[in-house]
């Protein structure tokens, strides 16, 4: 149904518009009673051999939702009914902060991927806690934090620990972003000496809290292999809990879409089925490279179960969808799992 009929009336709109028209949608519908006992019976999928335990962390699946979708935490108990295994919020910044101008956001359906240059847009890392501690569903829930635009790089770590202290009663475990594409000099922040100082901070007043949380890096698909060996060297002194694998891409080369119509977007990361290979490659080089000394969270291309167990194979522990979902709609979640499932059971020892 969705990918004949509620896809296509989407697509005829902008595509930030059409992101909140679903989001209003959703608020206004899976609220009902009946509506969330039909979805949460349609979608969900619970079985033993799906339960993971990450990071000190025990999930129901290891299908999340990625950071960005629903970046203010304005939609957990009604995503939860999807059948996700986690949540990502964010990201978040301390300070309210509109993004950069409209248009940022751009469907290539050729590629059934997109492009965005959304500025980490957010009301603010307050706003989100205010509506996290309402929250009535259980499920895991990772807070994705970054800095304002206006803050300088050499202040940022001030924004990242300002947004852990806020967030931390309400939220399971933490992703520290520093690979979006579309804020100014971010990613500076990824070179080896920033970062180290960056995750230390983190590490240090994470470690200050009676129940510390986990610590995970989101990192860039654009990364050099060198640059990768400093990741794992980085993990390791830093003593975080593992890596997140990946965000959106600055290479264009492999679409197929016209390149005067790619051109004509402008600056913006692409994420879809383009990043599938590229980050799967980095999943198996961290793995292979680190021989498995961290977690990581496999995100990039996945449009069903078997991209999924591709991801799940090179090496990471769970998987974040977001592209995947606006291409093929919210049962894609279930059907990850139906088809981990049956090889969960296939090659179950």
């Amino acid at each position: 149904m969705y990918k004949s009929l509620i896809k296509p009336i989407l697509f005829t709109k902008d595509p930030e518009a059409a992101h909140h028209f679903t989001f209003d949608w959703i608020k206004r519908t899976f609220s009902l009673p009946i509506v969330s006992s039909v979805l949460k019976n349609s979608f969900s999928l619970d079985d033993p051999l799906l339960e993971k335990e990450v990071f000190g962390l025990k999930f129901k699946n290891p299908v999340g939702l990625a950071a960005g979708f629903d970046k203010d935490a304005k939609l957990i108990d009604e995503m939860a009914l999807l059948g996700f295994g986690f949540i990502e919020i964010g990201t978040l910044t301390p300070k309210p902060q509109e993004g950069n101008p409209q248009p940022r956001l751009f469907r290539l359906p050729q590629d059934e991927a997109l492009i965005n240059r959304m500025g980490f847009n957010n009301g603010g890392v307050e706003a989100a806690v205010q509506r996290l501690r309402k929250r009535k569903t259980s499920i895991i829930i990772g807070g994705n934090i970054g800095k304002n635009k206006i803050t300088p790089n050499d202040e940022a770590v001030n924004d990242y620990l300002y947004c852990l202290n806020v967030l931390h009663p309400y939220v399971d475990y933490f992703v520290v972003n520093v690979s979006s594409p579309n804020t100014p000099n971010l990613r500076d922040l990824q070179e080896k000496e920033p970062l180290k100082a960056l995750l230390h901070a983190v590490k240090t007043a994470n470690d200050a809290y009676d129940q510390p949380k986990p610590i995970l890096l989101k990192i860039a698909p654009d990364l050099t292999n060198g640059q990768l060996d400093d990741i794992i060297e980085i993990v390791q002194e830093t003593q975080i809990d593992g890596v997140i694998a990946t965000n959106t891409t600055i290479d264009r080369s492999q679409l197929k879409t016209d390149k005067a119509t790619v051109e004509s977007i402008g600056a913006g990361g692409v994420s879809g089925k383009v990043l599938s290979k590229r980050s799967t490659e980095v999943i198996r080089y961290l793995s292979t490279q680190s021989t498995q000394a961290f977690p990581i969270i496999g995100v990039g291309g996945i449009y069903s179960a078997a991209d999924a167990i591709e991801k799940l194979e090179a090496g990471a522990s769970l998987v974040q969808v977001y592209s995947g979902m606006i291409y093929e709609g919210p049962n894609l979640i279930k059907r990850i799992n139906q088809g981990l499932l049956e090889h969960f059971k296939k090659t179950k020892p």
